[in-house]
């Protein structure tokens, strides 16, 4: 599996549309998102099995 940060940096990028991270991998996750700058702009929407799917929107405020 791709490394968290990559795929925050392709997810800014555009080069991907979203990511899809479970219950098992949040805290991982967490971890790589916690220590970026720009981590308010990436936006998770929950799911009823605890997936989270984050796409990356630069307009919140």
């Amino acid at each position: 599996m791709e490394a968290y940060e990559t795929q925050l940096d392709k997810l800014k990028s555009g080069e991907i549309e979203k990511i899809e991270v479970s219950l098992e991998q949040f805290m991982l996750f967490r971890e790589v998102w916690l220590t970026r700058e720009d981590r308010k702009y990436f936006v998770g929407e929950a799911h009823h099995n605890g997936s989270v799917t984050y796409r990356y929107d630069p307009t919140v405020l």
